[in-house]
């Protein structure tokens, strides 16, 4: 063997084990192992933990199989390295030494990966970040249980770690936009008193910024181009971000918070051809990738994630290398769930969608998997890509259907009200009685790729001039208004109106059967200035501001009371049905629904085009409750008001009002019993339960 000075070394290297994949410490040394099939040599480079200087290089001396592998005594935890490998297939991706790659296997990386095309041209490893040898004993599963949320309960806040904190008044300087910050009291404070079970972070684990945005000189904030599926995310740590995100999951778990993780299994940073050999490329590119043929025969990358490439996630190692990922962030971080980006490419076998595939049937079974959340963006851009309602029980799916409907319907569209009472009842049309859980649907108004919920009742088009592609990314079809002026104003009543229509979407969000998700920060009315794809945009757009003004604090209280009231309620978070035989129990004696005039609502009124008012009642109990609950919501998305004839529910007994939307503030909201008339405000939601009077009322 010799060091990269040529000179002779010392350390001999021995065949060691081709399992378990990656740098594993044992007694005396660490094994390498890494799957490179077409390899004709896998060199193993070592790296000065300070400089990042090349100490040693030497070819792994034994392969078994496709896994090439050796011992190398005297290295301890810390110990950077990376690999060269040299494949001569003659395909299109024959790969020169020069490319120095990151193990797929690798738990840490030294830094963040910045891409930097002249030192990426000759010998990338002044650009690539090291890998690093962990001593697995350092980072032993939590003592903190996590905590049991029940479904029916669960209510998603989305979050990005550095957007949570960057601005954070209470979060150290050091620690803002750091996996340290997003454990600081005062912002899990800040969720629990919204009330909120649940926090989505947006993807945690490595990524690099792809080349045509960092050449514009902005990043990909967001971080949805991953490098490795192991290594969380440089960027926010501070000493170790291995260890600072264990913290942080503790943290929250202490706090009865669950943490789900964004992660992203349909392409990596590597893109399509001509894109940078990163780690797979090199190792592994036909196994690691799907690909087809073009008419003239020519092997292209298939592009089901719009990013160029798409993962091959029916491969046996790259299915048992996702699941190896998912077990890790579950075992070791402690995350409670998974959010899966573009999911239907988790189902392709290996070009067509199957909700039997190996890898959805493998995480369903799989012991240390099958109790988590798991939560699918289910569709992708690939042939047969939209999947909404497809994926297999118990997994949770992202409803943009019920997104759809609700601004539509808030904003005013017509021949929208039937489909919005089947969105506010579940959206059973797509998850059937049955056979999926009430809460399965995963509502959203608003989500990170989009308008904030201010900024929905703010433009009517997109502003997003400031990512510079001439405004032609992000969605044009927002079904938002800004209700008579486009952008921020001081008009009072053009500022009532959108501050009403924020209340009536996030209501309704929260009265929806299903799974609520926030976007974090609407409930602190953060704006992006009309932008609606702020991934490339690392600052204060996209940072959440804390700085509150009446008119803030006021929606803040609003969402936070919203959020309590169907909490305490077993009907609003959770209706079981009698016709549903997904679950043997029952708490709903009967719904019935209303017109106005308090007739009862009949099937060719659905479909009145301008029929934009009506009223629900939900009678029941909870199994054993002597208290039974009763409730009755009415909505009207007119420019008009109506007067509502409430259900004559018994002689001695009135409707109490618990929320109308119309109010600016909770303060203003007046206590109120009424018996039969109800004058509903336009553009409004107001909910009401029945208390019957005894005697001495």
């Amino acid at each position: 063997m010799e060091d990269t000075n040529g000179t002779s070394a010392a350390i001999s290297c021995s065949t060691g084990s081709e399992h378990p994949l990656g740098a594993t410490l044992m007694r005396g040394g660490c094994n390498f192992a890494v799957y490179a099939p077409d390899a004709v040599d896998v060199i193993l480079c070592l790296f000065n933990s300070d400089t990042e200087e090349a100490t040693l290089e030497i070819s792994l001396p034994e392969k078994t199989g496709d896994v090439w592998h050796g011992f190398l005594p005297n290295i301890k935890a810390g110990q950077y390295y990376g690999y060269r490998v040299e494949r001569n297939d003659g395909g299109i991706h024959a790969v020169p030494t020069d490319k120095l790659l990151i193990d797929p296997y690798a738990l840490k990386i030294s830094r963040a990966i910045k891409w930097d095309a002249r030192r990426y041209k000759h010998d990338s490893q002044f650009m690539m970040p090291k890998c690093i040898v962990v001593d697995h004993n350092a980072y032993l599963p939590s003592a903190v249980a996590a905590p049991k949320v029940p479904k029916h309960k669960r209510i998603v806040y989305e979050a990005h770690v550095k957007g949570l904190t960057k601005l954070h008044p209470d979060v150290p300087k050091a620690h803002q936009g750091k996996f340290i910050g997003a454990a600081h009291p005062s912002v899990i404070k800040h969720l629990k008193s919204l009330g909120i079970t649940t926090v989505q972070f947006m993807p945690l684990c490595s990524f690099m910024p792809e080349p045509f945005i960092t050449d514009k000189g902005l990043t990909n904030y967001w971080g949805y181009n991953p490098v490795n599926f192991f290594a969380p995310e440089p960027r926010y740590g501070v000493a170790d971000a291995l260890a600072e995100l264990k913290e942080m999951v503790e943290a929250y778990h202490k706090a009865d918070l669950e943490v789900i993780v964004d992660v992203v299994f349909n392409h990596t940073a590597e893109a399509g051809q001509g894109g940078p050999v990163l780690s797979f490329k090199g190792f592994c590119p036909y196994q690691a990738y799907l690909y087809e043929q073009t008419k003239s025969g020519e092997l292209v990358f298939s592009n089901h994630s719009g990013c160029g490439n798409t993962i091959n996630t029916s491969q046996p190692f790259m299915m048992a290398l996702i699941l190896d990922a998912m077990r890790h962030w579950v075992n070791v971080i402690g995350v409670d769930g998974f959010r899966f980006d573009l999911a239907v490419c988790l189902g392709r076998e290996p070009q067509t969608f199957t909700n039997k595939s190996g890898l959805l049937r493998a995480i369903s079974s799989d012991p240390v998997l099958k109790d988590k959340v798991l939560l699918a963006e289910p569709w992708d851009i690939g042939y047969g890509g939209y999947q909404v309602g497809q994926f297999p029980s118990p997994w949770l799916e992202v409803n943009d259907k019920y997104r759809d409907t609700i601004r539509a319907f808030w904003r005013g569209d017509d021949g929208v009200t039937a489909d919005f009472a089947t969105r506010l009842m579940g959206s059973r049309d797509i998850f059937h009685k049955g056979r999926r859980h009430i809460s399965t649907s995963v509502n959203n108004v608003t989500y990170h790729d989009g308008f904030t919920l201010h900024d929905l009742v703010t433009y009517s088009e997109r502003h997003n001039r400031d990512n510079l592609e001439d405004n032609r990314d992000g969605h044009g079809n927002n079904l938002s208004s800004n209700y008579g002026v486009e952008g921020e104003t001081q008009d009072a009543s053009i500022i009532e109106m959108r501050e009403r229509q924020k209340r009536n979407l996030f209501a309704t969000l929260i009265f929806s059967q299903g799974t609520p998700h926030i976007l974090g920060g609407d409930e602190l009315s953060r704006t992006q200035n009309g932008n609606n794809n702020a991934y490339c945009q690392d600052n204060p757009v996209s940072w959440l501001n804390w700085e509150l003004n009446k008119r803030k604090e006021d929606f803040l209280k609003f969402c936070q009371y919203v959020i309590r009231l169907r909490q305490s309620s077993s009907l609003l978070s959770e209706l079981k049905l009698h016709d549903d035989t997904f679950t043997l129990s029952r708490n709903v004696k009967e719904i019935n629904w209303y017109k106005p005039d308090g007739s009862d609502k009949a099937s060719e009124d659905w479909n009145a085009r301008h029929n934009k008012a009506f009223g629900v009642e939900i009678k029941g109990c909870v199994n054993g409750a002597q208290k039974p609950e009763h409730w009755f919501l009415c909505v009207n998305a007119s420019e008009n008001d109506v007067r509502f004839h409430l259900p004559t529910a018994a002689p001695k007994g009135g409707w109490t009002m618990h929320l109308d939307t119309r109010y600016q503030s909770l303060n203003e909201q007046p206590s109120i019993c009424i018996q039969t008339v109800f004058l509903q405000a336009s553009k409004s939601l107001t909910l009401f339960s029945f208390t019957e009077y005894n005697d001495g009322y």
